[in-house]
This record gives structure tokens, sequence and C-alpha cells, in this order.
């Protein structure tokens, strides 16, 4: 997904005045999807911002609604949502005066201390009074809210701290986020020490640009609404950045010692030298070791545009094999994390049907999704012996074994399917290395000459569609929203086929002596 999060806040719309006005939004532009200068900068020059995808909608949405639930449980509120923000600053210092018990949408604003005709400008979601004190609260998807998993979010709610303290002259009674748990989670206050110098070098960055180093990333890039700002320039100008295994912190080292361009790492560095380099600061710094090898490698490969066989995938060798793919919520959407589709089809010698299990819409429906998976698996075994179930990185392992505690295996044909995995990703590396920024299934199936016939699809397509299917009454839309995640599902199962049959006819190229 391709989406800022911050930028789009609709309760702190920036307004044209004489001062700068900065807002909390403005701590989630920086911090989210990853922290990033460079997307401070691309909002201040107006650059045009991707539209959010149907999952992006999907999460505003259903922040609307919890948020919107919550409200409904501290009913009465004093509603102070609309009007311009200066509208709403007075009415909610007026309300602030006479005690009002609960407000919602309250706009909080204060000179900023660190720079001239710098105003800051903050709307919680709500003000609850305690013995004359307001807490803070805030509402957020997000099931868990510590600083480590969320900066964004602490920096936010401790700057409607801050705000408050300067409005009322008193510090707030507590710092609270509901978060996707539907839990009140407190956030300790610290006087916004930290929120505050992050926003100043926000304002200056709104102020003066930022023409620094700001390494991409494909995981960090490819969820921010300024990607075809960034990526293609970068991949343009030969940017390590933009190769498989160039950490940030690694980018940032090539970028001191002037190497800028891809095309010079072979040429400087030999894999013994690479590895040896230190990257990031003090204690947390650590050597680029066994990466070396790999980012050389992608720096030919980008170099040439050609792709780099090191030999044939070393697949476990079998007549038949099962392509495993797994479709599911993340925990933050349903928790805990919740496998609605276990897509299964066997390949090679003896090609069968693709059989999926899906999670019914009732309470068991999980549950029974399982034990139909497990049918499925000892079937296969009884008809094939132990044969591999190939998937795609390490998320069928990591649920395999989560759901075998969470729901049992009595005839011990999940521990069977974990012992009989395996996962093409290390193995179609080690086999070749290719001229391209991520390893996703979706981006090396091309190279395999595989080709979806959706048009829309991908992770994120498939849990706006499976919780669209959850959400409607409609019993024709439903079935057939299903019938298209199972497609999808079923082309992700022939996709690993084919990067598989292709891996393993790779045949490395002699090198000239």
């Amino acid at each position: 997904m391709r989406y800022a999060g911050g930028s789009r806040d609709p309760h702190e719309r920036r307004e044209s005045t004489d001062a700068m006005r900065l807002s909390a939004s403005d701590l989630v532009r920086y911090y989210s999807p990853s922290v990033c200068r460079r997307r401070l900068d691309c909002y201040r020059r107006g650059l045009s911002e991707a539209e959010p995808g149907a999952f992006e909608q999907l999460l505003m949405e259903m922040g609307k609604r919890h948020e919107a639930q919550h409200r409904a449980s501290l009913e009465p509120v004093l509603d102070l949502s609309q009007g311009s923000l200066d509208e709403r600053r007075r009415t909610t210092a007026a309300a602030i005066e006479r005690k009002e018990p609960r407000l919602y949408q309250p706009v909080l604003s204060a000179p900023a201390g660190f720079a001239p005709d710098t105003e800051v400008t903050g709307v919680p979601d709500f003000l609850l009074l305690e013995d004359d004190s307001y807490a803070v609260r805030d509402c957020k998807l997000s099931r868990r809210i510590t600083e480590g998993d969320h900066p964004e979010i602490a920096a936010q709610v401790k700057l409607y701290g801050w705000l408050l303290e300067a409005e009322t002259g008193t510090r707030p009674r507590r710092l609270e986020v509901l978060s996707g748990m539907g839990e009140v989670e407190e956030i300790a206050y610290d006087g916004a020490t930290d929120a505050l110098q992050t926003l100043a070098m926000v304002r200056d960055t709104y102020a003066f640009g930022y023409d620094g180093y700001e390494p991409v990333g494909w995981s960090k890039c490819g969820a921010c609404s300024y990607f075809e700002h960034c990526w293609p320039p970068a991949e343009k100008r030969r940017d390590p950045a933009v190769l498989p295994d160039v950490l940030q912190g690694i980018a940032k080292l090539f970028q001191e010692m002037g190497t800028t361009d891809y095309t010079e790492l072979p040429r400087r560095f030999s894999t013994d030298s690479l590895s040896e380099l230190r990257f990031g600061h003090g204690k947390g710094s650590r050597k680029v070791g066994k990466s070396a090898a790999s980012i050389l490698r992608h720096a030919e490969a980008f170099t040439s545009g050609k792709m780099i066989v090191l030999g044939p995938a070393r697949v476990p060798e079998s007549d038949n094999y099962v392509m495993f793919d797994l479709e599911g919520l993340p925990p933050q959407l349903d928790s805990p994390e919740k496998i609605y589709l276990w897509g299964t089809q066997v390949f090679g010698a003896n090609r069968g049907p693709c059989v999926q299990a899906t999670a019914g819409f009732g309470p068991e429906g999980e549950q029974q999704a399982w034990e139909e998976f497990l049918a499925t698996a000892e079937e296969i075994f009884a008809r094939h012996g132990d044969i591999p179930f190939v998937h795609w990185a390490a998320y069928e392992k990591t649920n395999v074994a989560k759901y075998i505690e969470r729901f049992g295996d009595a005839k011990g044909v999940g521990a069977r399917v974990l012992a009989n995995l395996c996962d093409l990703l290390p193995i179609t590396k080690a086999a070749v290395v290719l001229p391209i920024p991520s390893y996703s299934i979706k981006i090396v199936e091309r190279q395999a000459g595989y080709k979806r016939t959706l048009t829309e699809s991908g992770g994120d397509w498939s849990m706006a569609q499976y919780i669209k299917a959850v959400e409607t009454e409609d019993e024709n839309l439903r079935t057939e929203t299903m019938n298209q995640i199972k497609l999808y599902n079923r082309e992700d199962l022939e996709a690993t086929w084919a990067v598989m049959e292709w891996a393993m006819g790779l045949r490395a190229v002699p090198q000239k002596a």
C-alpha cells in the first residue's frame, strides 16, 4: 500500500495564516508509514499523492467506526468537530473554562516556542474531565500501542498533552489511547520534549526544504503515497539503496564514503572488505557481514540488467509437490491473527485440483477451516506420502504452528505439514540473483513468465475483500467476493509452482577464464 497516513488527517487541516501552523498530524507524516524526512519535503512542495487503495480506505473507514463506537459509549459528549479550526479553538477554550465533562474533537493550540510566528495545533479525539483536570484520549486501530511499535502514536498523544497544559496551565490528568483491542492504554507524559524537537525539525523542513540524503527502501517506501516521486529517481541515479539487502544504515555509509552509484560497488569492494565495514552508530553499529556477497552480486545484476544464475534451485526431490498459500488478517484487524483461507494444490506428475478451506462467518468458522485444511492435508499424505508443502517466505510456517497451538492437532497432521514445509524464497535466492528490488512472489513470478488474470490483487486487496464479505448481508455479493479471493489464492499457488519450475531449470553459466 502507498499511503502516507497523516497527510490526509481530516481533523487537522492546515489553514492559511500569516504564521506557520503545525499540527500533530505533521508528526504522523514524519513517522508513518516509516521515518522519512523526504516525505515532509514532498508534502511541502505540494507533490501529488497516490490515492489510497481499497485496503487503506477500509482502514480509514474502520478507524472512523472505532472512534464512533467509543463516542457512543461516552455519551453525552459536547461535539466540537464543526467549523474552522480557529472557531473550534475558541469554543474549545470556552468549554474547558466551563468544565464541560466530555469534549469530542476539541481544538488545542499554542505558540511553538522553538520558532517565531509558529503555532502548534492538535485535535485529540476526546478530553475527559476528572477532578478538575482533563485526560486526553485518542482512538487508534493499532493493537499494540508501545512507543517501540508506534512512535507516531506516542508523539502525537504527548503533543496533545503539552497543548492541553499550555491551554489550561495544568498537566493532563492522563494520556490514553483506545487500542484496536478496545483496551484503554496509558502513555506516560514527559512534557513532550522529544515530540517538540521532532516538530521543530518538521518546521525547518517546511520552511527551508530538505536536500539531504534520505535512502529509499522497498519495505520503507512501498506504503508511501509519494513512492513515484522518490523511487524512480533513485533507480535512475543508481542509488545503492535500491538493491536488496542494502539496509538504510548501509546506504548511508555508502553515501558518506562517496559511493553513490551501485555500479561502483564491485570495483571498490571485495566481499571480504565490504563484509568488514561497520554501519550505524555507537553500541548499535554492526558489520555488513554475510550480506556483502549478496549486495555485490545484486550490484552486478542491476548494472547488466541480467540475472546471475548460481545454480539450479535445490528443492527436495519428489514426483509431486503441494503448493501451499494462506490468506489472513493481521492482528490489528482481527485479534488474534486470523487465517481465512488455506489454499493447497498438488503439482507435478499427478496434478490435483485446487483445494481451499475458507473460514465461515460464524464464531466456529476459523476452527472449521483449520480442521478442513488438516483433513485435506491428511488425504494428500495418504496419496503421496511425505510430499513437500512448498510456500513462499515464513508466513505459512508461522501460522501452521500458531493454529496447532490454538486449535490442536489430534492426529499429528499439522506437525507433519510443518516437517514437510519447503520455503521456496531462500532456495530461489540461493539459485539466482535477480535485478529486482524485492523478492516478493509478485515480482519474482514475472521473471518466471507467470501472468495473472486478475487486474487487482495482492494481500492488502484480499484482506479488504474478505472484510467486505464479512460485513455485507447480501449473500450474492458475499459469494462473488469470496470467489474473487479464491481466484487470487489459486493464482498465488500457480505462481509459486511457475517460479519453482523455472528456478529448478536454471543452469549456471560457466565463468570465462
